[in-house]
């Protein structure tokens, strides 16, 4: 039994210049190094590469591999140059470099607004700023939240606004653990945010309109018209949405978690399974024309044409644009007769795409899209080979789990370093959602093409809404089940690192026989059990106070070894929105469960004592007493907005430092640290400094 994985780089070329772009990206976005640095590095390579040419010949055979090293220092130079340029920051037209509260701002809505609870969201660009008066052109985007009104819900993609309200900085909420929201935003050239009432923006009559993103909005606006004309159900039409164009915003956010816990959220998250789909379609729409030799290019060229339209009415995500990429360099392959290697043509693929956003590095979606796209090409023959079934049904059975159980070998560390969890059942979710997904997909199409005869698409519709009332309810019963889902799996970068050599090694053990593959398995794995012991020890020792940033909620964390004991509003105690986003994060950092003992204390006065830390809460039901002797704590947590005064509160108590959690309005906030400032005492806000972690 062979195994699939390449013995070398020297016939994929482009693995060897995928290396070192990736390592040029890695180094710029954390080293950020100057400008003038990045371009002085490829000043000196050439000087080298300039020597290295006139070397006597023999100089040059015994040297020849500094040659390859200096084209890999230039690919990796490229790789800080892109990043540098990418960063929205590092450009001259930046709003940020120009823009003052006080400017009155021309801005373009990107997108058509999506509803939120208590308002409308668009992202938008700002194209001007007046100062002095004068309008500076300017780049970079920002969010726009609307205050709910009947005059809004006329802003489409295009709508010019003039916006005279100061714009706020995108800043993360400062949790443990918390998703790096500012970040996500910035690779999007998103950098401010700002909520505007109805009297603080005036539209303009005029719209700045891109025909290609219009036309793209259109077609995407009636597709949705479409589906949700002859698919009845909430979370059917929002099911069949995300299926054909990606549009997640009428996605019930329980099925996606049960979608997330079955393993099949790929199913609802454009990926290159659906590029896949379509390429297979067309494939069977054009073999009648495949006898003839003048169509390889029209074939070739109608494929393309469909797989990128498809890409772009999808969003252009970047798993789907992987996917894109790849299949259009093995159209163009065939169309040439030429064979392609697919992990040259993946490599290909990854670097055009990184050469033109190299913040595609960090998306989880490029990374979980090129893991399980390897791990299939490189270990489903070996597992399909495990089982031989005479049965040509069983054989295809067989041969769709050997996709499905391939794809995990090496997403199993991606999956768990981002989204702390593994689903137990997705062998048997994917055996049945896959397929059934696949003839979803088609049946919208076609009920796209046939929407115009309304009696037939209405027969149509109501099959496709009770195939996706199906898979909807076969999932959220999977998920039901015991052990559904293994949850609360936490493990570092380095820890993921090595995962992937673990896997590695054992693959190359299974399927080599190769006993030093074995021997470095084994030392990897006494690694990473050191390290999880570890931090283990580490777990079993904290003694923390976390005070979180949760928009308007009180929400206090007491750690105690693995053991938390929750204070504040009953609202994060539900499994929601709330609870999984701002607190659970924490928690599995710190790989903490609910405590049913805390040696948590109250004295009469309402003071937390933990260990050798006394924590005093006040809120708006307290009252501020005379006293005779001052009260000692260590620290003053401030919450639902109490009437007090700072200098009364030194009065009665002697304590360390004030905390104002996020339950506490800003304009109060700001009262509170003026008399800190005037009294010279330390305070931290919880909602603009992020959230207070002490070690007890």
């Amino acid at each position: 039994m062979t195994f699939a994985v390449p013995n070398t780089l020297k016939k994929y070329p482009f693995i060897k210049l995928l290396l070192p772009l990736i390592a040029g990206i890695i180094l710029q976005w954390y080293l950020q190094l100057a400008f003038s640095l990045i371009f002085f590095i490829p000043g000196l390579i050439i000087v080298a590469l300039s020597v290295f040419i006139f070397l006597p010949v023999e100089k040059r055979f015994s040297l020849r591999w500094l040659h390859g090293i200096f084209i890999m220092l230039l690919i990796a130079t490229f790789g800080c140059v892109i990043t540098y340029i990418k960063d929205i920051r590092h450009q001259k037209e930046w709003v940020g470099n120009y823009y003052q509260p006080s400017n009155l701002i021309l801005i373009t809505l990107e997108e058509p607004l999506i509803e939120k609870t208590n308002s409308y969201k668009a992202e938008a660009s700002v194209n001007a700023i007046e100062s002095n008066n004068k309008w500076i052109n300017t780049r970079g985007k920002i969010l726009v939240y609307f205050q709910k009104d009947d005059a809004v819900k006329t802003f489409t993609y295009g709508t010019q606004l003039l916006i005279n309200k100061p714009l706020q900085p995108i800043t993360n909420s400062g949790n443990p653990g918390a998703f790096d929201y500012k970040r996500y935003c910035l690779f999007q050239d998103i950098t401010h945010q700002v909520y505007l009432k109805v009297n603080e923006y005036a539209p303009l009559k005029d719209k700045n309109t891109n025909w290609l993103k219009q036309t793209l909005y259109s077609v995407q606006h009636a597709t949705i018209n479409r589906l949700q004309r002859f698919i009845s159900g909430n979370k059917e039409q929002g099911v069949a949405e995300a299926l054909l164009i990606g549009y997640r915003n009428d996605l019930d956010k329980d099925l996606v978690q049960a979608y997330s816990n079955t393993g099949v959220v790929h199913i609802i998250a454009i990926s290159g399974l659906h590029i896949g789909m379509i390429y297979a379609l067309m494939l069977f729409v054009l073999r009648p024309l495949k006898r003839y030799r003048w169509t390889k290019w029209f074939n070739a060229i109608t494929i393309l044409f469909v797989l990128w339209g498809f890409t772009l009415v999808a969003g252009a995500v970047p798993s789907i644009l992987r996917s894109a990429v790849m299949f259009t360099f093995i159209v163009i392959g065939q169309a040439i007769d030429r064979k392609t290697n697919i992990y040259n043509t993946l490599a290909a693929s990854a670097f055009c795409m990184l050469a033109y956003n190299p913040f595609m590095l960090w998306d989880v979606g490029f990374l979980l899209s090129y893991a399980a796209v390897i791990s299939i090409v490189a270990f489903v023959q070996p597992i399909y080979n495990w089982l031989y079934f005479k049965n040509k049904i069983l054989d295809k059975v067989w041969a769709a789990a050997s996709v499905t159980l391939a794809a995990q070998i090496l997403t199993i560390p991606v999956v768990i370093f981002y989204f702390h969890q593994f689903p137990r059942y997705f062998l048997i979710t994917n055996l049945l959602v896959v397929p059934l997904s696949a003839l979803i997909l088609y049946g919208e199409i076609f009920l796209l093409c046939i929407s115009f005869i309304g009696s037939v698409a209405s027969v149509a519709g109501n099959a496709l809404n009770a195939l996706i009332w199906f898979m909807n309810s076969f999932i959220e019963y999977m998920n039901t089940l015991p052990f559904a889902v293994w949850n609360n799996l936490e493990i570092s970068i380095p820890e993921t690192w090595l995962l992937y050599g673990l896997i590695i090694m054992l693959c190359l053990w299974l399927l080599r026989k190769s006993s030093k593959a074995l021997l470095a398995s084994l030392a990897i794995l006494m690694v990473f059990i050191v390290s999880i012991s570890f931090k283990t020890i580490q777990h079993n020792q904290q003694q923390k106070l976390i005070v979180y940033n949760v928009p308007k909620q009180s929400a206090i964390d007491i750690i105690q070894g693995q053991d938390y004991y929750f204070i504040g509003d009953s609202v994060l105690l539900e499994d929601g929105f709330l609870k999984n986003f701002h607190l659970k994060p924490a928690r599995i950092l710190y790989h903490v469960v609910s405590a049913s003992d805390s040696t948590v204390q109250y004295t009469p006065d309402n003071i937390l004592h933990v260990e050798n830390t006394s924590v005093l809460m006040l809120d708006n039901f307290f009252k501020n007493p005379s006293r005779q002797n001052k009260v000692s704590v260590d620290v003053i947590i401030l919450c639902k907005n109490p009437k007090l005064q700072i200098a009364q509160l030194r009065m009665n108590f002697d304590f360390k430092e004030l905390v104002f959690d996020s339950s506490n309005p800003l304009w109060k906030i700001e009262q509170w640290k003026k008399d800190c400032d005037s009294l010279h005492l330390r305070f931290h806000s919880v909602p603009q400094q992020g959230a207070f972690v002490m070690d007890m």
